[in-house]
């Protein structure tokens, strides 16, 4: 069943057009990939599910992109509620310098205020338990969260987002600081989050595209090429220029 769908999307940066066209049908409970060489489009789109592309000045877009049916490009949507609903994790792990314990009840003090402290617990417990955290930092939780390692931050980090319930995980190169062992691990932790949430991830990486995702597209110069399951757009794909990208010709 489709989580999000693009229909006609495009999107300028200023005179420049980013996204060209871009037609998608991403499936719930599903790792949907998106590759591509750099510039070509990959982050603009995943920005796009959030409406992080609203805070660049000259941003202008059309189009639909349709979140459960709902329109999420029309002026009067609630961006608020929408990134409540679409969390997104980031490149390098941004930890905000506060508590273990405060970083992953920060946005449910935002979101829900008067929670109770009883209620707080239990949300840090379900989230660390969440990204295979808890057994780990139970008993370190008012320890500044700057202190841990690179894989321990991007951990806490997807913790701080579930903490708020979304529906939907955004990941740009999520991987790309950690180590081979850390990757392998947050892989890991991607597949078990899927029964849960929809996530798509922006990876320059094709090894780990194919490791760990349903589904895939491949972008060029803003177009959304080829889009599929990732086994067929692997090993068997129609588009000539996602066959020249797959097999190192360029990119």
């Amino acid at each position: 069943m489709a989580k999000i769908i693009t229909k006609n999307l495009n999107l300028w940066y200023g005179t420049f057009q980013a996204l060209k066209n871009v037609n998608s049908s991403i499936e719930a409970n599903r790792i949907t990939a998106i590759i591509g060489p750099s510039g070509c489009g990959k982050s603009t789109l995943l920005r796009v599910f959030n409406r992080m592309n609203d805070l660049i000045e000259g941003v202008r877009t059309d189009g639909e992109v349709l979140i459960d049916d709902k329109n999420i490009i029309d002026s009067g949507t609630d961006l608020v509620v929408l990134r409540k609903k679409v969390g997104m994790v980031f490149q390098r792990p941004n930890p905000f310098p506060l508590s273990i314990y405060e970083n992953i009840v920060f946005g449910e003090k935002i979101h829900a205020g008067g929670i109770t402290r009883d209620k707080l617990d239990e949300i840090v417990e379900r989230s660390l338990k969440d990204v295979l955290l808890w057994d780990e930092l139970k008993d370190r939780l008012n320890t500044p969260a700057l202190r841990l390692s690179l894989e321990q931050k991007q951990r806490l980090c997807i913790a701080r987002l579930i903490a708020v319930k979304p529906d939907v995980l955004l990941m740009d190169e999520p991987c790309s600081t950690l180590d081979p062992q850390a990757t392998a691990r947050v892989e890991e932790l991607m597949r078990e989050l899927k029964n849960k949430y929809t996530i798509i991830i922006v990876t320059h990486n094709m090894q780990q595209a194919a490791r760990v995702s349903d589904d895939t597209g491949f972008m060029f110069l803003g177009e959304l090429i080829e889009f599929g399951k990732t086994e067929d757009i692997f090993t068997k794909p129609k588009d000539k220029r996602t066959e020249d990208y797959i097999t190192g010709r360029y990119g």
